[in-house]
């Protein structure tokens, strides 16, 4: 039987995103004992665990026939392998910091400055595009304490909250790129595993397509039904159903978090009532 084998970051924030989005898509997994590939008992899957920077390769060269990494990671590897989706999530972005004490008049800052990096790919290639002549100094680990220390002027790096950076005095001053995680493919996948992936897709888009929305119930004057649906942004129209006491009906919907506040509070003032708001784990459309 065919197999779709995932590299998966080991550790870390990207690998308890990727975990709990494989678990909500109903793909169980055995993480009780850690090893190095483990399968899945209700999906043909399997997941092996690796370094973050060793993912992309990984997938390039059909080690895995997919991965869930950082885009940071990806575009610094710069392998042959396709993005396959955007997953939306583990969001951090790759900034330039110096010294929060130090004066910044924009990138030109940077000429003849020493940059310590675990990114000199990104670093080079934003440094060229500026015309800035700049030392990069590639160190692996915690590249925050460089400046501190006197090994360099300034760093590039991740920065998630920007909390490590202020424990290290140091000020952002440039985002260079936006980061997120990614699904990634290798190139040459069978038919027999393009279906498996196919199907991998469609499990995680109808819980990408839930997140952050509710489903709504609620009870309504019959006679303000059409007020009620001018105020609902729903997916489609909404189910409405007569209620047992006369001249009242209940409204069924699906609201999204960003607005939901906002309308709730119209519902009230035409007279919504009993309002009910549930969460939605999966959603197909």
């Amino acid at each position: 039987m065919n197999m779709l084998r995932i590299a998966v970051q080991s550790k870390g924030r990207l690998f308890e995103d990727t975990m709990a989005l494989l678990a909500e898509a109903d793909i169980k997994l055995s993480t009780s004992k850690r090893t190095l590939l483990t399968q899945s008992t209700n999906f043909p899957v399997e997941v092996l665990f690796l370094r973050d920077d060793d993912i992309p390769q990984c997938v390039a060269s059909g080690v895995a026939d997919l991965g869930i990494v950082g885009e940071n990671e990806f575009v610094e590897r710069n392998e042959d392998a396709d993005i396959v989706q955007r997953l939306g999530f583990s969001k951090c972005r790759l900034s330039l910091a110096i010294h929060k004490e130090t004066e910044y008049n924009g990138p030109a800052w940077f000429n003849g400055k020493k940059i310590a990096t675990s990114y000199p790919g990104i670093l080079r290639s934003y440094l060229n595009k500026n015309g800035i002549r700049a030392d990069i100094h590639v160190i692996t680990g915690s590249v925050e304490i460089a400046p501190g220390i006197g090994l360099a002027d300034a760093i590039f790096d991740i920065v998630s909250s920007g909390s490590t950076l202020i424990s290290n005095n140091l000020k952002e001053v440039e985002t260079v790129m936006k980061s997120e995680a990614l699904l990634i493919g290798n190139k040459n996948l069978s038919n027999e595993k393009k279906e498996i992936l196919k199907e991998l897709l469609f499990r995680i888009n109808a819980v990408k397509t839930a997140e952050d929305k509710k489903y709504v119930l609620m009870n309504v004057p019959t006679d303000k039904v059409k007020e009620i649906i001018g105020v609902l942004p729903g997916i489609k129209s909404p189910t409405i159903m007569p209620l047992a006491t006369e001249g009242w009906s209940s409204i069924h919907t699906v609201l999204d978090q960003k607005c939901f506040w906002e309308i709730i509070g119209k519902l009230k003032a035409i007279g919504a009532q009993g309002i009910l708001v549930l969460p939605i784990e999966k959603m197909i459309i």
